[in-house]
């Protein structure tokens, strides 16, 4: 089994990796990055996340996000393929008017994920 984390370049990826590192160490368990942007299979992995992975001196699985997918949807079925035993977010904070027009990939995510999902905010 293995920890799901997503990740994008920004302050919460950076805080979900974090948190996804403690959480794979918790369980014993191995930590798999999904990277939300979409790039071809064969993309270099982005120069933030190659750090962050040095920085924690961690072995990671990591998988891209196709374009062809909504980003929730890639998510659990991501979880669902590796047989994810707990997915982490990163999330930011958005206006009720945001949520309500954007729609909000963390809450599919809790909402439909057959295992514990924790989100975790970046720090201001």
């Amino acid at each position: 089994m293995t920890v799901l984390v997503t990740y994008n370049e920004s302050a919460q990826g950076d805080a979900a990796f974090e948190a996804a590192v403690a959480e794979a160490a918790r369980r014993e368990t191995q930590l798999t990055v999904l990277v939300l942007t979409p790039q071809p299979h064969d993309a270099p992995v982005p120069s933030r996340l190659s750090a962050l992975v040095e920085q924690f001196g961690v072995d990671v699985d990591i998988a891209f996000r196709s374009d062809k997918i909504d980003v929730a949807d890639a998510i659990l079925d991501h979880a669902e393929r590796i047989d994810a035993e707990a997915i982490v977010l990163g999330s930011k904070k958005r206006t009720p008017v945001g949520k309500f027009l954007l729609g909000s990939t963390t809450q599919r995510v809790l909402l439909d994920a057959s295992v514990p999902v924790l989100v975790v905010k970046a720090a201001d």
